[in-house]
C-alpha cells in the first residue's frame, strides 16, 4: 500500500516538475523577442534610436517613392559594407559612424531604417532609425531633393514606434523603457548645403535673412523639436553639431567653378562662409544643450562635437594614414566638375578607399567614421559634453 502512495507521490511530483518547466520555456520564449540584449555579464543594453540625415541613413530613402533625387540602392555604394547585400542605402563605401559606434557597444545588429518593412512588431524595441537623407532641421530644407523626411516627419514616425511600445508595456512601462534607450539626432548639416548656400537659388533668401537670422530661425526650431523628444519620452539624447560644410567635394568644386562671385574666393579651398556659419550655428547649439539640460533636471543631453573630429582628421590627414583629403573616392566627373555630383553607378571608384576622407561630394568613407567612433569613445574624449557617449549609454 505504502509502495503505491509512495509511487503515486513520485509521478505526481514528475508530472508537476514538468508542467512547471514547460510553463517556464513557455514564458522564456514569449518574453524573449521584447527582452533588450544582454551581453555576457547579464548588462540589459538599452535600445538606440536615431534622427538624422544622410550621415546615419541606414536605407530609408530606398523606400521613399520615386520623386526623391536622393537614395543609394546601387552599387558603388555599400561596396565594402561587412554583411548582407552591400547596395544598403547608407551614404558611403561601408558603415556609417552609428553603425561603427553600435559595434564597438557590442550591438549584436545593426539599427534597422524605419521604413524597412521588416522593421516590425518587437524589432523596434532594440532600436530604429528614422534618418533620411537630405533632410534637415527645417521643413523646406531639400526640397530641390524631392521627397525627404525632415526632423519633424522623424518625430511623427518615433511616434509612432512609440504607440507600438505603449502596447507592450503600458504607460509606466513604456516611460521606463524610453528613459533607459539612447537618442542619437545628427541633423543641420543639409539646412546650410541644401537651403542656406544652394547656389543661385539660395540668392532671395540671404537677401531677406542675414546668416545670423537664419542660424536663429535653425535654433528656435532645433528647441522645439528636442523639446518634443523630450515630451515623448526621451532622457538621454546626444546632438551632434554640424561638420565643417564648407570643405566637402562639392562645395570645394563650386568654389573652384564659381570664385569670381563674392563669397567664392580661392581655388579649390573651403568655402569660409559657410564654415564660419556652422561655428556660429555649433556654439549656439552648445548653449541650447546647456539650456535643456538646466531646464529638464531628470534629462541628459550630450553636445557631440563633429566639426572637431572631422576639422581634426582634415587638417592632419596623413597622421590618420590618409592620402586624400579634399577629393572624393567615388567620381563621375572629370575636372573641374569633379566631385559637384554623387556617386553613380558609372562612378569611378578608387582602389584603396581607406586613403580617402571623403566617399562622394559629401559623405565621408568608411575608414573615416572609424576614425570619428574612435575619437569620440575615448576616455576623456574632449569632442563631447558634459557626459560621456559612454556614460549616457550605460546609465
Amino acid at each position: 500500500m505504502y509502495t503505491i502512495m509512495i509511487s503515486s507521490y513520485s509521478n505526481f511530483l514528475k508530472s508537476l516538475t514538468m508542467n512547471v518547466l514547460m510553463v517556464l520555456i513557455v514564458f522564456a520564449m514569449s518574453c524573449g523577442s521584447v527582452t533588450p540584449q544582454r551581453n555576457h555579464k547579464g548588462f540589459q543594453r538599452p535600445a538606440i534610436y536615431i534622427l538624422g540625415d544622410s550621415l546615419v541613413d541606414v536605407g530609408n530613402n530606398n523606400y521613399i517613392d520615386h520623386s526623391t533625387l536622393t537614395k543609394n540602392n546601387f552599387r558603388p555604394y555599400g561596396i565594402d559594407f561587412p554583411r548582407g547585400k552591400p547596395w544598403t542605402g547608407r551614404y558611403t563605401n561601408g558603415r556609417t559612424l552609428v553603425d561603427i559606434v553600435g559595434e564597438m557597444f557590442g550591438v549584436e545588429d545593426y539599427i534597422p531604417a524605419y521604413l524597412d518593412p521588416a522593421t516590425v512588431g518587437d524589432v523596434v524595441l532594440h532600436g530604429v532609425n528614422y534618418a533620411s537623407g537630405g533632410g534637415g532641421i527645417l521643413n523646406e530644407t531639400g526640397m530641390v531633393l524631392g521627397n525627404r523626411m525632415n526632423m519633424d516627419a522623424q518625430l511623427d514616425n518615433f511616434a509612432n514606434t512609440k504607440n507600438y511600445i505603449i502596447s507592450k508595456f503600458g504607460d509606466r512601462g513604456s516611460k521606463n523603457f524610453l528613459a533607459k534607450s539612447l537618442f542619437v539626432v545628427v541633423m543641420g548639416s543639409n539646412d546650410f548645403i541644401d537651403n542656406y548656400y544652394i547656389p543661385f537659388l539660395s540668392i532671395p533668401e540671404q537677401k531677406m535673412l542675414t546668416p545670423e537670422m537664419f542660424i536663429d530661425k535653425l535654433i528656435s526650431r532645433f528647441r522645439l523639436q528636442l523639446t518634443r523628444l523630450y515630451e515623448m519620452g526621451g532622457r538621454k539624447v546626444a546632438v551632434a553639431n554640424v561638420g565643417p560644410v564648407g570643405c566637402i567635394p562639392l562645395e570645394r568644386a563650386i568654389n573652384r567653378i564659381l570664385n569670381a562671385t563674392e563669397w567664392h574666393t580661392k581655388d579649390d579651398a573651403c568655402i569660409s562662409e559657410m564654415n564660419d556659419a556652422t561655428m556660429l550655428f555649433n556654439k549656439k547649439l552648445k548653449s541650447l544643450v546647456m539650456e535643456l539640460n538646466s531646464k529638464f533636471v531628470e534629462s541628459r543631453f550630450l553636445y557631440v562635437d563633429i566639426y572637431g573630429v572631422f576639422s581634426d582628421v582634415i587638417n592632419n590627414y596623413q597622421s590618420y594614414g590618409f592620402e586624400n583629403y579634399r577629393d572624393s573616392c567615388c567620381q563621375t566627373l572629370p575636372d573641374p566638375l569633379r566631385g559637384l555630383l554623387p556617386c553613380d553607378a558609372k562612378g569611378e571608384v578608387c582602389k584603396d578607399r581607406s586613403k580617402y576622407v571623403f566617399w562622394d561630394e559629401a559623405h565621408p568613407t568608411d575608414a573615416t567614421y572609424y576614425i570619428f567612433a574612435k575619437k569620440l569613445l575615448e576616455r576623456n574624449s574632449k569632442y563631447v559634453y558634459p557626459y560621456s557617449i559612454q556614460q549616457l549609454y550605460y546609465t
